[in-house]
């Protein structure tokens, strides 16, 4: 079956790893099903699946690709939890320490068909399509957990939304506004501010920059870059939550006014199953959908990484099988 994938990894040029071809089609193990794939998502996970970072050559070859739609076994349309538990997990799947995502141990979603554990297939909502529906499990879903579970938010309160034109930010700036939040977004280029304001964001600013108050909540995807400005924006007794670090893994700590203003900083990884159930109940009753910024046919999947690794997105990029 046509398949995008890797076979070596490249931290240098992670492009160069990218190869598209055909790899044999999956079979389904005791408990799980075959999902044939009609729309897959791009994530920075895939990028850094072709730099080798959590995906070890020993796993090679491996297909790309977390999110997905498309058609089960049955004859019915599902969308895939990409969070895979070990044997006898029960309980929120994020917290299981020897949990992966699809295409860290078992092939991904980047191909004809998928397989995955029945109990990781939830009904698509006619009301989406297939393409909205796999921009999901893993942006939508992180965003939707950062701003409910993790965050402390209340309707009324403000949140600050690093990086405009990220996945997981451009999905929680769509959620924040549905959610009665007032919403402040920052981002490089005003192109990409634009984009934030038509998103939902009440207040765009450059990133960096002083505003006009302090928030009650930080989303924290992009790490080194942006640390610091958190920390100065956020309210005594705020949370910051972090489920990234695109720009880097080691920002400075600034320790001490962490625990003078009593800061929280949370950690937050995609969500469980019922969040991502109710993350679809939510859009079907509020008309809300993600904003897809380029959709393409999986044969020239090498455009859409290019665009990431470029940083020129503004929303989602899907494939279409």
């Amino acid at each position: 079956m046509f398949s995008v994938f890797v076979s070596a990894p490249n931290t240098d040029d992670p492009l160069a790893a990218l190869e598209l071809g055909d790899r044999p089609e999956p079979e389904a193990a005791d408990g799980w099903t075959r999902v044939q794939v009609k729309a897959a998502s791009l994530n920075h996970h895939d990028v850094w699946s072709l730099k080798g970072q959590g995906l070890p050559a020993d796993r090679m070859p491996m297909i790309l690709g977390t999110d997905a739609a498309g058609v089960d076994e049955d004859g019915n349309e599902v969308l895939i939890h990409s969070v895979i538990s070990s044997p006898g997990w029960t309980g929120d799947e994020t917290y299981d320490p020897k949990r992966s995502l699809l295409s860290e141990v078992h092939q991904g979603t980047f191909a004809e068909y998928v397989s995955v554990p029945k109990q990781n297939l939830v009904a698509k909502p006619a009301e989406l399509s297939f393409e909205e529906a796999s921009c999901l499990p893993t942006a939508w879903l992180t965003a939707y957990r950062m701003l409910t579970k993790d965050s402390g938010l209340k309707p009324g309160d403000t949140v600050l939304i690093q990086g405009a034109s990220g996945g997981v930010a451009s999905a929680a700036t769509a959620l924040a506004k549905t959610m009665g939040l007032q919403v402040w977004v920052t981002g490089r280029s005003e192109e990409k501010r634009q984009g934030a304001l038509e998103n939902g964001a009440h207040q765009v600013f450059e990133s960096g920059a002083r505003l006009p108050g302090k928030v009650d909540a930080v989303l924290e995807t992009v790490g080194e870059a942006t640390w610091s400005h958190s920390l100065r924006s956020l309210r005594p007794g705020g949370t910051i939550v972090c489920c990234g670090a695109t720009s880097g893994f080691n920002p400075p700590a600034d320790l001490a006014r962490v625990f003078f203003l009593q800061m929280r900083i949370i950690g937050s990884t995609m969500g469980d199953r019922t969040e991502l159930a109710a993350l679809l109940n939510l859009l079907k009753t509020t008309g809300l959908r993600p904003t897809i910024d380029k959709t393409l046919p999986l044969k020239e999947a090498k455009e859409g990484f290019q665009a990431m690794v470029d940083g020129n997105t503004n929303g989602k990029i899907v494939f279409t099988v």
